[in-house]
């Protein structure tokens, strides 16, 4: 799917893309909280950002190897095959080191609905945020 600058972000927030989560993606800025993290990284899923996925993912997440032209391809493959509907907030629980947000992502392959809500862990890692992992709880 073609995606414009000049799109409603994917995060939901009813801004230009270019005006919200562009700037994390650039790394002209970085999130400064673990909720403006999350929404990062959906809206990089739904325009195909891998480079912004490996960045803010913790080395002890599951999904972390050293291999990133594999993981790369990876997200790419997934991200090129899926539509990201939307994002909705159901819970942040906010803190200095370490948060938590709950979350549903409305999104479609190819026919299916792979929806599912899930309840990630953050942590700050030299005043940057990285996703370490996640709960399914649908």
């Amino acid at each position: 799917m073609k995606f414009s600058v000049n799109d409603f972000c994917p995060c939901g927030s009813l801004k230009k893309y270019k005006k919200c989560c562009k700037l994390f993606h650039d790394k002209i800025t970085f999130p400064k909280t673990a909720l403006e993290l999350m929404k990062s990284r959906f809206s990089a899923f739904a325009v195909s950002n891998s480079d912004y996925i490996i960045f803010t993912t913790h080395e002890n997440n599951p999904d972390f190897t050293i291999d990133i032209k594999s993981w790369s391809k990876d997200i790419l493959n997934f991200s090129n095959n899926t539509e990201f509907k939307k994002l909705e907030i159901l819970e942040f629980i906010d803190d200095e080191i370490e948060s938590f947000v709950t979350f549903k992502a409305t999104l479609i392959q190819g026919k299916e609905d792979i929806s599912f809500i899930e309840k990630s862990r953050f942590l700050k890692v030299e005043g940057i945020w990285k996703y370490v992992d996640g709960n399914f709880l649908n």
